[in-house]
């Protein structure tokens, strides 16, 4: 009779270093097993094996199946999975994070615990809105005060630029469909950049809850860090839908799938983490840079080799 095989489980000193494979993997519409040390993906043109030593983050998107035997291959390699909407735009949940140590949560704990190391850090993400200028004596009053009066701005030009009316912003949670169409947008987007923003985050093992800004929230750090992007991405899309679209179409379904496209490449994702390192004041040796696999599904031929592909695909 023959033996059964036994594959032996990844020892800690065996397993690449997270700086080696610091690697987004993104599925949806496909079955995820497992052959050996790697996991298989399955769809409808036909079947990649990737190692999953090389995976950092494996994002599952709608319509994903995985194994048990997978998932166990995931967290015997330390791979970081998290469950979200089309290319990352939400959020439901998430398995371990990226790195076994705690290094980065230990260091933002760190600096939002102090008075003197909290404003510094908030300094810095208003910094980076207003290049140029000098705010490292600014209070956090006057800071919001200038955060505001640019967005404001920010609103304005865009109005005008789009032929948009706007008055002001407006977001009821329980009447979604009886704000202004633009109004409507910037929800729907918003919500899908705090998606992606929330993942990322949860992968390099940080607290969604520590902001810096906001605070008293369990996304406070969510928010802090999406509003660094809000001005040149989620306000022009939006009033880019409000000035194509009707308040009789989905506004909501339509935002969705044109963030999903904005932030399909990678490029926001690998931002954000140079951003999150930069603001938490992480040492070079100790730096992570994201490496975004190319992106398998069912619309797109994104992986160009290692894929098995059926007659007339």
């Amino acid at each position: 009779m023959d033996k059964k095989i036994s594959i032996k489980k990844t020892e800690i000193n065996e397993l690449p270093r997270v700086s080696d494979r610091a690697s987004f993997l993104y599925i949806e519409h496909a079955k995820i097993s497992r052959k050996d040390s790697a996991l298989t993906v399955l769809d409808n043109r036909g079947t990649v094996r990737i190692p999953a030593a090389m995976i950092g983050v494996l994002l599952l998107g709608p319509g994903t199946e995985i194994s048990h035997r997978a998932v166990e291959l995931i967290g015997d390699t330390g791979t970081s999975m998290v469950w979200v909407g089309e290319r990352g735009v939400r959020h439901y949940a998430h398995g371990r994070a990226l790195t076994h140590s705690t290094r980065f949560l230990v260091k933002q704990a760190k600096l939002v615990s102090n008075t003197r190391t909290r404003i510094e850090v908030a300094r810095k993400m208003y910094a980076m809105r207003f290049p140029g200028e000098d705010v490292s004596k600014l209070t956090m009053k006057q800071l919001r005060g200038r955060e505001g009066a640019r967005i404001r701005s920010v609103y304005r030009n865009y109005s005008k630029e789009y032929d948009v009316f706007w008055d002001k912003r407006e977001y009821n949670v329980d009447d979604f469909a009886g704000g202004s169409v633009v109004n409507q947008a910037l929800s729907a987007t918003n919500v899908a950049l705090y998606g992606l923003v929330y993942s990322i985050i949860v992968a390099l093992g940080m607290s969604a809850g520590l902001g810096f800004v906001h605070t008293g929230h369990d996304l406070s750090f969510v928010y802090d860090i999406a509003d660094l992007y809000k001005a040149d991405l989620t306000i022009p899309l939006s009033f880019e839908i409000a000035a194509k679209y009707e308040k009789t179409d989905d506004i909501g379904k339509i935002s969705r799938l044109k963030m999903r496209d904005k932030i399909a490449d990678g490029k926001l994702s690998q931002k954000i983490v140079r951003d999150l390192q930069y603001l938490m004041d992480i040492e070079d040796d100790e730096k992570i840079e994201l490496d975004v696999l190319r992106l398998w599904d069912n619309k797109e031929e994104n992986i160009s080799h290692g894929i098995s592909y059926k007659e007339g695909d």
